[in-house]
């Protein structure tokens, strides 16, 4: 990000360079050690269960009847999206009978749960969903217009409005640990091998990271713009 009256001139602040390359490492790191979780338990049968079939059962006994399973492309996409109440898994997911695939259906399953049992955090995150639409893409304009202009009033508007983002994302850290443990949960409850529960501890735990490394990265660069606007305002 380029930075104008900063008391440096003009340039690329070194420290943002620095948040940047941070940012980078902490979510190629969470990225590589899912794939590499995932893979691994993608390659050991489940217990002679699909992904949908156990995200069936799971929605039955969380009573969620009424959510529907439906197919998305490419890898690791899988979702609950509240808005039409189905249950998206990529095919992988949805037709391997992988402990890989039973643990990340049952997890979006778990979101199903959440949003049946009205869970707050879900809500909250749900009710954050519109802001950050409309905030993520304006607060970087709003930033460099505020920088440009040099009107302090602007760049402080912009940090506003970024923090909906971070807000967002440390909301969805509980969010998603929450249906991971229901997932957990069920798979242990209904009677699958130790292998399974295992194995989907490990998945789900490696996905979490990425959530994780995606707040920490927001806050890191949450906490930069705090910095240099308040040295700015010195």
């Amino acid at each position: 990000m380029p930075y104008y009256g900063y008391g440096y001139g003009y340039g690329i602040d070194p420290l943002y360079l620095l948040v940047v390359l941070v940012s980078t490492v902490i979510g190629l790191a969470a990225q590589a050690y899912i794939k590499s979780t995932y893979g691994t338990w993608s390659n050991v049968k489940s217990d002679g269960v699909t992904g949908a079939e156990a995200a069936r059962r799971m929605l039955d006994a969380n009573g969620c009847q009424n959510v529907g399973i439906k197919s998305i492309g490419g890898t690791l996409t899988d979702n609950y999206n509240p808005t039409d109440n189905n249950l998206y898994l990529s095919r992988d997911n949805q037709y391997g009978g992988s402990v890989a695939s039973v643990a990340v259906a049952c997890h979006e399953a778990g979101h199903a749960a959440q949003h049946e049992q009205g869970y707050a955090m879900m809500k909250l995150r749900s009710a954050l969903v519109p802001v950050v639409n409309l905030t993520q893409n304006a607060w970087t304009i709003v930033f460099i217009l505020g920088v440009a202009l040099n009107l302090a009033g602007l760049t402080t508007l912009a940090i506003w409005l970024f923090s909906f983002s971070v807000l967002f994302q440390v909301v969805t850290l509980p969010v998603e640990i929450d249906a991971s443990r229901r997932g957990v949960r069920y798979i242990q409850e209904s009677g699958m091998s130790a292998q399974q529960v295992r194995g989907a501890k490990k998945v789900l735990t490696a996905a979490a990271l990425t959530y994780v490394a995606a707040a920490l990265s927001s806050v890191i660069q949450l906490l930069y713009l705090l910095a240099r606007t308040s040295r700015r305002n010195d």
